[in-house]
């Protein structure tokens, strides 16, 4: 397990791994065609549209849970697979030229819809780095969404919840502001807080008890009238902008917000079986 997840070892695996194994595929092009509630329902990796690739994708993610593999095993297993099939590098050139590489690997079909014109385009497919994003959001999404079936069942003993973040200089700002809130479990501010919310992410959720509320001297924030929405930039490309929750902060009136793309809780929709 990587070092910024390790607060992450106590807890049960069962029920991240079943909420990983209850999403279905999806293929994309881009990271915002599959939008917030559909990440719940939906395995998808950013121009995979291929399902033997994104099965041997989710396969390896798969395994991290089951058997706690780290980054350097998953990249070494899977990047190989992903070599052999094309889906590997980077593609530039005029986007007939792209397409014509893209068709020839067989990593697209006619009908798929890339960026056309004169002007030269660059398609990036797999590389350690993104292997890294991907294995570290889904890993990180499944156990908070396991995470969140947990707590959920334990508000009678532990009804306040806890937003925690990681505080080093790699922690955002959004994310230090929230550190130490307390809002009630049914508090609607964690129908779109719920970590993770952004790429990266290691923040998580304390479950208190009134008892510690009472002896720790807490307040209790309300996220009541303070939720709204405002519209945010999701491609450059295209201008194309997308709905972003926003908390202001009553005491501060500092507006925050999950990353784009983030405004939903991953395990909120997750029916255990």
């Amino acid at each position: 397990m990587q070092p910024d997840l390790k607060y992450l070892v106590n807890l049960p695996p069962e029920r991240a791994i079943k909420f990983l194994k209850s999403k279905g595929y999806k293929f994309s092009w881009d990271w915002h065609e599959i939008w917030q509630d559909a990440h719940k329902k939906s395995f998808t990796v950013a121009k995979v549209m291929r399902e033997d690739i994104l099965a041997d994708i989710r396969e390896m993610v798969q395994k991290g849970l089951d058997e706690g593999i780290t980054f350097q095993q998953f990249k070494k297993e899977l990047e190989p697979k992903l070599k052999d099939k094309g889906w590997w590098g980077i593609i530039s050139g005029k986007p007939d030229e792209v397409r014509e590489e893209l068709l020839k690997r067989k990593l697209i079909t006619d009908g798929t819809i890339i960026p056309d014109g004169d002007e030269p385009i660059t398609i990036k497919l797999g590389s350690p780095y993104r292997l890294k994003t991907i294995f570290r959001t889904n890993i990180q999404t499944s156990y908070m969404a396991g995470r969140y079936k947990e707590q959920a069942e334990n508000t009678d003993n532990r009804p306040y919840w806890q937003y925690v973040a990681v505080m080093d200089k790699r922690t955002r700002p959004t994310h230090s502001m929230l550190n130490g809130r307390i809002f009630r479990f049914d508090d609607s501010f964690w129908d779109s807080f719920y970590p993770p919310n952004g790429w990266g992410c290691r923040c998580r959720v304390r479950a208190l008890s009134e008892d510690n509320i009472k002896e720790r001297d807490l307040g209790i924030d309300s996220s009541q009238g303070q939720i709204s929405e405002e519209m945010r930039l999701v491609s450059k490309k295209t201008g194309e902008l997308k709905p972003v929750a926003v908390y202001t902060d009553p005491l501060t009136e500092h507006k925050i917000s999950p990353d784009v793309g983030w405004s939903y809780n991953p395990g909120k929709e997750f029916r255990v079986k």
